[in-house]
């Protein structure tokens, strides 16, 4: 029901894959996989690593004839790395179920791995926001190291994980066509939970959080993005993607300071040991008693 959605299998994908073995992490990402599979059809292999999705993605994917993992409650770097000991190329391309490989991209990931000049290859991501396409600011010079060798393993971090890989890099021609939000609301809903990874990754290493690091961080990120990159020049769009950008920031920064707060031991105030009671001491002389008589001594 799902390969019925997916556009055509180029005829020269399936005469000569190239020798690469695409991971995609996802979770729910039923509405933009196909798109996803579609533009990797003409690599050898395809593993999908699953993280426990409830909207058909899984059956979509084994429908495209990808290979699925599914390992739930894991990091982005987690899932990656468990398609990554999975692979049965030595060169594996990362890509993400809101991306699309450019035809341009695909040749140059062939010419590649089949003569490869470098350890490992960037890539640069065309970024799409609110219908348009940005080429300012740091989206506008977006690369990743993203085709590298099976032995290479990502970060666990929860936020930005990062490939650990050691050598020469080089840039690929074409693109990553990226679409990372659905809509504003997804924007947000995206902002939230990962202010919360990320607080959760700065825990362990952060200074304390105060005010003045709710103020200036945010301003900081906005003024940077929207004047000093040039995000003012897409107009509204761009106040808006700034403008989110500065609340996703502070919102990490903001429950970064309250997991702080409620880890930081409770003081009690100090009390002074209360007095000892006084003690009245009463003196009471003793008289020493007469000396008794008998009556026959008084007699005589």
């Amino acid at each position: 029901m799902f390969a019925a959605s997916l556009p055509a299998t180029p005829q020269a994908a399936l005469e000569r894959p190239v020798p690469v073995t695409v991971v995609i992490p996802t979770l729910n990402e039923a509405d933009r996989l196909p798109a996803c599979l579609a533009s990797v059809a003409w690599a050898a292999e395809v593993i999908v690593v699953d993280a426990g999705s409830n909207d058909g993605t899984v059956e979509l994917a084994r429908a495209a004839g990808a290979r699925v993992i599914e390992c739930r409650g894991r990091t982005i770097g987690e899932q990656k790395n468990f398609g990554i000991a999975s692979a049965t190329q030595y060169w594996v391309l990362s890509v993400d179920a809101d991306e699309r490989v450019t035809t341009e991209l695909r040749d140059a990931v062939d010419r590649a791995v089949r003569a490869p000049d470098a350890r490992a290859f960037r890539v640069r991501l065309r970024n799409h926001y609110l219908g348009a396409v940005y080429m300012r600011g740091g989206w506008g010079r977006d690369w990743h190291i993203r085709l590298y060798p099976s032995t290479s393993r990502w970060s666990t971090h929860q936020v930005h994980e990062k490939l650990e890989v050691t050598g020469e890099i080089r840039d690929l021609d074409g693109f990553l066509e990226h679409d990372s939000y659905r809509d504003l609301p997804h924007q947000l809903r995206k902002a939230t939970t990962y202010a919360e990874w990320g607080a959760g990754d700065l825990l362990p290493r952060a200074g304390r959080v105060s005010a003045a690091t709710l103020i200036g961080r945010p301003t900081w990120r906005f003024v940077k993005t929207y004047l000093l990159q040039g995000m003012w020049k897409e107009g509204t769009r761009g106040f808006v993607f700034c403008a989110v950008h500065a609340w996703a920031c502070f919102s990490k920064y903001a429950v970064l300071w309250d997991r702080q707060r409620r880890l930081a031991p409770v003081s009690r105030p100090v009390t002074e040991p209360a007095p000892a009671a006084e003690q009245t001491i009463t003196f009471s002389p003793t008289v020493p008693a007469a000396p008794v008589r008998s009556v026959a001594s008084l007699q005589g």
